[in-house]
């Protein structure tokens, strides 16, 4: 397992992020890519708590944020 600290993980934003007067979503994709786990944050708050999702619910949960957006 990948025991990398988060802080030096590479995040990048998300694209449906923006429309909402400044980006809040960040995911760590060489994570996602060395270990399947989808590590998701809200930018504002890079050293606070963060979700670890699989692929599957992090599939699901960019399908509710489109639906929503």
């Amino acid at each position: 397992m990948n025991r990398t600290p988060l802080s030096e993980h590479r995040w990048l934003s998300s694209t449906y992020s923006g429309n909402n007067g400044g980006e809040c979503v960040e995911w760590a994709p060489d994570h996602a890519a060395l270990t399947g786990e989808v590590l998701v944050r809200d930018s504002k708050v890079p050293h606070g708590p963060h979700l670890a999702l699989s692929r599957q619910s992090f599939a699901g949960l960019v399908s509710l944020a489109k639906t929503c957006g």
